[in-house]
């Protein structure tokens, strides 16, 4: 049985609603931050980054969200969460997978973890990266925002829920507490949001995480 290894509110949201989505029979296992767990010998031994989450499909033992991603929408192409290989449309799906995991979602970890890229002790460094990080995401948000204006669509690839739906809305959410504009502000981003925390494979696991409104 596919074993997804997560904590709430983490990077391990999008592989858990996708695996919502599948359908096919998973265990969830709670990595506690809180006390470190994901520092603990037996955890760096699935990923010796200590990064949370980790999928452990028999043998197989993978990290880093966006290869769970296409691990899971390879391995079931029925539930449709990406397009077909070899198309324009999958091209694209690549490009937006590593646009979100490099540049979105990097930015969004220099926000939150700014005392990373500064000397210990560097108070206003990180204070400064800090800065920089949100008006970069800021100029992110705005590029998802008026992607969604171009196409038209529901969805970030067009008319077909992609993994990338879920991928774009847990990053939106990590912007709710921003002191100005979050992601949810945005006229087109906003209600695409929306959409997506309405699907029922969402719904399911905001409760099962038991995250707390607002959920963006």
């Amino acid at each position: 049985m596919l074993q997804l290894h997560y904590y709430p509110g983490t990077a391990a949201m999008t592989p858990h609603i996708l695996l919502e989505e599948i359908g096919a029979p998973f265990e969830l296992v709670l990595v506690d931050r809180m006390a470190d767990a994901h520092k603990a010998p037996a955890y760096l031994k699935l990923n010796p980054n200590g990064l949370i989450p980790v999928l452990v499909d028999g043998d197989l033992v993978l990290y880093e969200t966006a290869a769970i991603c296409l691990y899971l929408c390879d391995q079931y192409p029925q539930a449709q969460l990406a397009p077909a290989v070899g198309t324009v449309q999958r091209a694209h799906f690549y490009k937006w997978l590593a646009w979100l995991t490099n540049t979105l979602q990097a930015t969004l970890i220099a926000y939150f973890y700014p005392e990373r890229w500064v000397s210990e002790g560097n108070a206003s460094g990180a204070a400064e990266v800090k800065a920089q990080a949100q008006r970069k995401v800021g100029t992110l948000l705005d590029q998802l925002d008026a992607e969604l204006a171009r196409h038209g669509g529901p969805w970030l690839l067009g008319e077909h829920y992609s993994a990338l739906d879920p991928y774009a809305m847990m990053l939106g959410r990590w912007t709710r507490g921003f002191p100005s504009a979050p992601a949810r502000t945005r006229p087109h981003l906003g209600p695409y949001l929306q959409r997506v925390l309405a699907r029922p494979a969402v719904q399911r696991v905001f409760a099962t995480e038991q995250l707390a409104q607002p959920w963006v």
